[in-house]
């Protein structure tokens, strides 16, 4: 059941009530004063898939990055393929299965068979969860949660002290962020009662709407721009990029701070050619900062888990020498800062 109306209605009446009675505590008055408004609980729920504490790589200062399900791209070099169904997922590590059964007992889909080594069959299973409730060994995960943003934010404010300390704040990622547009928003704007620094990573692969939900409680958007050549984006990624760089150019005019990520893949993004492309682009309308990211795998035992087929596994990420003379190609054409990550 939702409170939020109801406690609103109980700092109204107690503020009557000490107006006429001139009965008044100073404490209580700025409790209630600085206390945020709890509706927003009431609303729409949030599907997550984690809250990862201490980060130090989605924004400024020490952060803590809110991961949300769904996305419309399929990078196949990307490193949450947790993140792509907007519902929960189930992951199995063979490895640490200890053969007890009890996950064969648990599911009603008979998707779990001990013959006499377990073997799970994607086909049969409906994602209820109730395998990897029961599993002792946590062989088997469930990932994708629903959160009210209280319960967000509940988690959030044990590292309110770091934040502040640090100049840092909440970074909402995915997934995509803005496929959840009206959670975010609501979140974002808890975050900013609070006095915190707020981000938003995103890929652009979404409405504009979606950005005009959270434009007004976002500090600072972290945009992806994985390709500007619409083949080697379609090859990717599975889509086409006119979406992400309208969008793209319409983020920037709007005022907002944006710093801009590229994904430096081998096959992809990873040449001379596309580097200067990008850069290029960006060049009409400059973010603060661009961050080159280099590719990995270490996403590849997550796509095992997952019972997906990792497509990156025979390459090899950049080495530290390409990666300077990339950004390098990209000093000639911009004035912000470029950054390897």
């Amino acid at each position: 059941m939702c409170h939020g109306k109801e406690r609103t209605d109980i700092g109204l009446r107690f503020w009557v009530f000490v107006r006429k009675t001139g009965i008044l505590s100073a404490r209580i008055l700025l409790y209630y004063k600085q206390r945020p408004s709890k509706e927003v609980d009431c609303g729409k729920m949030g599907v997550l898939f984690d809250i990862q504490r201490y980060s130090s790589h989605d924004g400024p200062g020490i952060r803590s990055t809110v991961f949300f399900k769904g996305c419309g791209l399929r990078c196949l070099w990307c490193h949450n393929p947790e993140s792509f169904r907007p519902d929960k997922d189930l992951m199995y590590v063979p490895e640490a299965c200890i053969g007890c059964g009890l996950c064969e007992q648990a599911c009603a889909s008979g998707a779990h068979v001990f013959d006499p080594a377990h073997r799970l069959d994607r086909s049969l299973c409906v994602r209820c969860g109730a395998c990897a409730a029961a599993c002792p060994a946590e062989a088997l995960t469930c990932t994708g949660k629903e959160y009210t943003v209280g319960e967000v934010w509940e988690v959030l404010e044990r590292d309110v002290p770091f934040y502040r300390s640090s100049g840092g704040g909440v970074t909402l990622s995915g997934g995509e962020v803005l496929l959840q547009p009206g959670f975010a928003r609501d979140l974002l704007r808890r975050c900013r009662e609070e006095g915190l620094h707020t981000a938003v990573d995103t890929a652009g692969f979404v409405p504009w709407t979606a950005f005009e939900d959270v434009l007004p409680f976002t500090d600072l958007f972290l945009y992806d721009v994985k390709a500007v050549t619409p083949e080697i984006h379609r090859q990717g990624t599975g889509r086409d990029n006119a979406l992400i760089l309208e969008n793209y150019v319409r983020l920037i005019r709007s005022g907002a701070r944006v710093w801009v990520r590229v994904p430096v893949v081998p096959g992809y993004s990873a040449s001379v050619d596309e580097i200067r492309n990008i850069a290029e682009f960006l060049r009409e309308n400059e973010p603060e900062c661009v961050e080159l990211l280099t590719f990995h795998r270490m996403a590849e035992s997550k796509y095992r888990s997952l019972g997906m087929t990792y497509a990156m596994g025979d390459t090899k990420p950049p080495s530290a020498e390409e990666m300077e003379g990339y950004r390098a190609e990209m000093e000639k054409i911009l004035d912000c800062e470029i950054r390897i990550g």
